[in-house]
């Protein structure tokens, strides 16, 4: 039997809806409520969720229940799936992997779920490297034609097998591990009151009027920093991304914000030009209404991964720049993508 994996996540990693299409990835959305009412996660516009948050509006966010991951690996299964990966947000800041695990115990193909221990971008490039994975060639797919040439026959190539779900799920978990991810925020209280961040924390940021950096350790959010002025912050930022991409060696970067886009563009822009040919793709997204919930106005955040942990253990080597759509930035010296959203 053709063996044919089906990737699945969650609204949290951020994905432009694009690139979630063009690498057959499929999204369970978290649910947010804005004063009471209820709607998915991209369906409320950001400039909407910004002005709701800009306004005192309540808002609050909830994992999907474990019928909407059902309905997700139904339709996977429908289409031809034979086993399944399910790779989710950090299951220290939401219960989302939990609700995954219910509804995979059910599913009529097997179901790995993955706790990324990661969020936004730090979890997307997880999944953007297991779809990549899966899309190889599956096993027993038929190689070309022996030829003949000037007596001497040439090898037919060698079909490359598709990872099993246990490796594509693997190297989903060892890419988020590998990723580091930073929020600068303008304010703590939203994470204080959705209890992601301790009371004592938020108080004493506030108290001296800090512009914390966040940053993801063990799957939970900690404070990384604390710096004075905005604009500090913005350039510490930015510093703490090049030394991550250069440490790497090649990375891919992303670049998240809620109703900054020219900041972020401007981030994105400075950080590639600084590291020159390290940069292998650049990905610039919204934050999402869920990570939006959490943080509040003024967020921008940066997430780094290094193509190195991308390759599957024992398995056949991913080509990194191999994303559909991929676009050539020519002043940066090599094959790079930019995607907007």
């Amino acid at each position: 039997m053709v063996r044919r994996v089906a990737v699945v996540t969650d609204s949290t990693a951020c994905l432009p809806s694009g690139l979630a299409r063009s690498h057959q990835v499929s999204v369970v959305p978290l649910d947010v409520v804005v004063d009471g009412a209820r709607s998915l996660d991209g369906e409320l516009a950001p400039a909407d969720l910004l002005a709701a948050l800009e306004s005192g509006a309540r808002v609050s966010t909830s994992q999907p229940p474990p019928a909407a991951f059902a309905a997700v690996y139904a339709r996977a299964v429908a289409d031809g799936a034979t086993d399944i990966v399910s790779v989710h947000l950090s299951g220290g800041l939401s219960g989302t992997v939990s609700a995954a695990r219910a509804a995979a115990a059910a599913c009529e193909v097997p179901v790995v779920v993955v706790d990324s221990g990661s969020a936004a971008m730090g979890l997307g490039f997880a999944v953007l490297a297991a779809a990549r994975a899966a899309r190889a060639e599956p096993v027993g797919a038929p190689a070309a034609r022996p030829r003949w040439r000037r007596w001497r026959r040439v090898p037919a190539p060698v079909a490359r097998p598709v990872p099993t779900p246990e490796e594509i799920a693997e190297l989903a978990a060892r890419t988020a591990t590998a990723g580091s991810v930073w929020f600068l925020v303008d304010s703590l209280d939203h994470l204080r009151r959705g209890g992601r961040l301790s009371a004592a924390s938020a108080v004493l940021g506030t108290l001296l009027a800090l512009h914390p950096l966040l940053t993801l350790t063990g799957g939970r959010l900690t404070v990384a920093a604390k710096v004075r002025t905005r604009r500090a912050a913005r350039a510490r930022l930015e510093q703490l991304a090049v030394d991550a991409v250069l440490a790497r060696g090649s990375a891919r970067v992303a670049v998240h914000h809620l109703g900054r886009e020219a900041d972020a563009c401007d981030l994105a822009d400075s950080i590639v030009a600084r590291t020159q040919e390290c940069v292998v793709e650049v990905v610039v997204a919204p934050a999402g209404a869920v990570l939006a919930a959490h943080v509040g106005p003024g967020l921008l955040a940066v997430v780094v991964t290094g193509l190195a942990a991308e390759q599957p253990s024992g398995g056949p080597a991913i080509d990194p720049t191999s994303a559909p759509g991929s676009i050539d930035l020519p002043s940066f010296g090599r094959s790079a993508e930019r995607r907007r959203s």
